[in-house]
């Protein structure tokens, strides 16, 4: 009788895997364990985008209070002509500090390893592959044109925007316009079976109504694109943009040693779920551009020892290892192909041994 070996190889990829479950839990489902009001005072600035109007999280991210500080407090203080007082100034700060604090430890990883956006588009993406769909990088040549698009959504909907809508340019409902289009809103409350954020409202003015039609066809886009396309919506999410500003400052970080064998393989640009290319060809902190999330995916695949490790501070982590290599490859591709599971026939001898 055929026997099915299943041997369980303990992988880098399958512990981020249980802190994207634990991480997904908590910011989608959290506020069922301390109730909404605690969750909103436990978190209100995490690096990563868990909405605030999935009203059962356990936190929600940066972007929620940082739009509303813009018009708020900044925007309607600048409109009265006042002076940049201790009510401005101390909300911003303790918006941006614990955002640093947050980044000081993890830096990137909250977009690989916490983000739910982000774990969803992966298991939208493992299931297209299961169902046979073509996989669709991203070129290097269109990777330059898209980096730019994540600074200008930062910049024009997470700051300026708001801070129109602060001084009275804008409508009250441009208060915080990247909530209103972000694919988190809609994905996130879906899978708490609210229904709510994805009714656009016809009797709002035009800018809402925009904004919620922006928001129906974003949030289909993703999802539909990431059967095909790994993490469509991360290459151009503001935070990883907000991420990047402090990233060599976090503890937690890619390195690659120059080696003679780099810029030869190219297997740690095609395992990168971003497609950055740099990783092949670069060394030192050339090699992780802006778009790297620290998923530790090209540390997993690189086939030498030692190249690329994914350090806390002085400490290694994890470190890229032929042996490695050679284990991680039997059940996956570097692309993110799932490998069929080996069936191994026994022989009469070992039958008769066992």
């Amino acid at each position: 009788m055929p026997e099915r070996l299943k041997q369980v190889v303990p992988t880098l990829s399958r512990f981020r895997f249980l802190v994207q479950l634990l991480t997904f839990a908590l910011s989608v489902y959290g506020g069922l364990l301390v109730g909404s009001y605690a969750a909103e005072k436990i978190s209100t600035a995490l690096p990563a985008l868990s909405c605030a109007y999935d009203s059962v999280n356990g936190g929600y991210c940066a972007l929620v209070p940082l739009q509303h500080q813009m018009d708020h407090r900044v925007g309607a203080v600048m409109a009265k002509a006042q002076q940049i007082t201790v009510k401005v100034l101390i909300p911003v700060f303790v918006t941006f500090s614990t955002f640093l604090l947050f980044f000081f430890v993890l830096g990137k990883a909250f977009c690989a390893w916490v983000c739910p956006l982000g774990t969803v588009q992966e298991w939208l993406f493992r299931l297209g592959r299961r169902l046979g769909f073509g996989m669709t990088p991203v070129p290097a040549g269109k990777l330059r044109w898209l980096r730019p698009v994540k600074w200008l959504v930062l910049l024009g909907l997470v700051f300026v925007v708001p801070l129109l809508a602060g001084l009275g340019y804008a409508p009250h409902s441009a208060g915080n316009p990247y909530c209103d289009i972000c694919p988190s809103r809609i994905v996130t409350t879906l899978l708490t079976a609210n229904t709510d954020e994805l009714a656009i409202r016809t009797g709002a003015d035009g800018f809402s109504l925009g904004l919620g039609i922006v928001a129906n066809l974003l949030a289909g886009f993703v999802v539909a694109a990431a059967l095909a396309v790994r993490q469509p919506f991360c290459r151009i999410c503001p935070m990883l943009a907000l991420n990047a500003v402090a990233r060599h400052a976090a503890l937690l970080r890619l390195s690659k040693v120059e080696h003679a064998k780099c810029d030869k393989c190219g297997i740690c640009t095609r395992a990168c779920p971003m497609d950055i290319p740099e990783i092949h060809h670069e060394h030192g902190r050339r090699a992780f551009n802006e778009d790297c999330t620290l998923c530790g995916r090209c540390a997993e695949f690189c086939p030498d020892d030692g190249v690329i490790r994914l350090k806390f501070g002085p400490l290694a982590l994890f470190s890229s290892a032929r042996e490695y290599y050679k284990r991680r490859v039997r059940g996956e591709t570097p692309e993110g192909e799932v490998k069929p599971v080996r069936i191994v026939r026994k022989s009469r001898q070992e039958k008769h041994v066992g």
